[in-house]
C-alpha cells in the first residue's frame, strides 16, 4: 500500500522476533500528521520495541515503516534520524555522566553521543542553551549529567531530543522515576509540546495513564506485543481495553483532562 503524504509513522505488518519469539505484533499503526499519541500498556508489551522500530533504530523482522515519507531500507536512515527526536531510558544509560548537560543536547546535532567528533557552531550553541531554558534546567548547562537528578535529567534529554528541530518526536516514559513534583512539572511541560506546531507528530510511551499530559489525543493500547486498542484517547484508554491488556479488571476515569485507573474488586 502506498502510504499517504500525510502520515508521519506507518506501520504495516511488523514484527519483531528475538530467541524466537515474537515480542511485537503483527502491528499495523499510523500516525498521522499533528497527532499526539500515547502508547500504553504493561511492562513487556512491546512499547519500547515499537519506538525502537519507530525511531529507525531497530529493524523488524517482517513488514514495513514508512517514517516522514520514506520507506526503511530504501532510505539512510542516518539522514532521517536527523529529523526525529529521540528519548528514552536505554538512551540515557548510554550517555556519559562526564558530558556537561549543554554539550548532551548539542551533540544530537549529528545524532551521536559525545562532542569529541564534531564541530559545532556558536548558533548550535544556542539552540542548545535555548533548549534547556525551555525545559527549565537552563542553570544546569555547566554541570556534568551524572551529577543531576533524575527529572533534571530527564528535562535535559527531552531538551535534546528537540534540538535537531524534529518533526517526529518520540518519547519513552520520560516520567519513570519520578517524584510526583517532578512528574507534574513534566506533564506540563509535555502539554506545552503538544501545542507546539512545529512537530508533525508526538509518540509517548507510558504505563502509568496518569502521565498523560493534555493535548494527546489518540492512544495504542498494547498487551504482550499486539494492539488491544487504538484510535481517539477516550475510547481507546478505557476501562475494557486496560483490563484486557492488563489482565485484571481495572476502572478509568477521565476527568479535568486527565486520566486515572484503579483496580476492581471482583466477588
Amino acid at each position: 500500500m502506498t502510504p499517504d503524504p500525510a502520515d508521519v509513522l506507518r506501520l504495516e505488518g511488523v514484527t519483531v522476533r528475538r530467541w524466537g519469539r515474537t515480542i511485537l505484533g503483527p502491528l499495523d499503526w499510523t500516525v498521522g500528521a499533528g497527532e499526539r499519541w500515547v502508547v500504553f500498556g504493561p511492562n513487556g508489551s512491546g512499547k519500547t520495541t515499537l519506538l525502537q522500530v519507530a525511531s529507525t533504530y531497530l529493524w523488524p523482522s517482517t513488514g514495513t515503516v514508512h517514517v516522514l515519507g520514506a520507506r526503511i531500507g530504501d532510505v539512510d536512515a542516518r539522514q532521517l534520524r536527523e529529523s526525529i527526536g529521540y528519548a528514552g531510558s536505554g538512551l540515557e544509560r548510554a550517555i556519559s555522566d562526564d558530558i556537561d548537560a549543554l554539550d548532551v543536547v548539542l551533540t544530537a546535532r549529528h545524532a551521536a553521543l559525545a562532542p569529541w567528533w564534531h564541530r559545532y557552531t556558536a548558533a548550535d550553541r544556542r539552540r542548545a542553551s535555548h533548549l534547556l531554558g525551555r525545559m527549565g534546567v537552563g542553570d544546569f548547562a555547566a554541570r556534568a549529567f551524572g551529577t543531576l537528578s533524575t527529572g533534571e535529567r530527564r528535562r535535559v534529554q527531552i531538551a535534546r531530543s528537540l534540538m535537531p528541530n524534529p518533526r517526529l518526536l518520540l518519547l519513552d516514559e520520560p516520567g519513570a522515576g519520578l517524584d510526583l513534583g517532578a512528574r507534574e512539572s513534566l506533564v506540563e511541560d509535555l502539554a506545552a509540546l503538544a501545542r507546539d506546531p512545529a512537530l508533525a507528530a508526538i509518540v509517548l510511551v507510558s504505563h502509568h495513564v496518569e502521565e498523560i499530559p493534555a493535548g494527546f489525543g489518540h492512544a495504542l493500547v498494547l498487551g504482550s506485543g499486539r494492539a488491544v486498542a487504538g484510535g481517539p484517547i477516550e475510547s481507546a484508554l478505557a476501562s475494557g481495553p486496560l483490563s484486557t491488556a492488563f489482565g485484571r479488571p481495572l476502572a478509568v476515569e477521565h476527568v479535568d483532562g486527565r486520566f486515572s485507573a484503579r483496580g476492581v474488586r471482583t466477588p
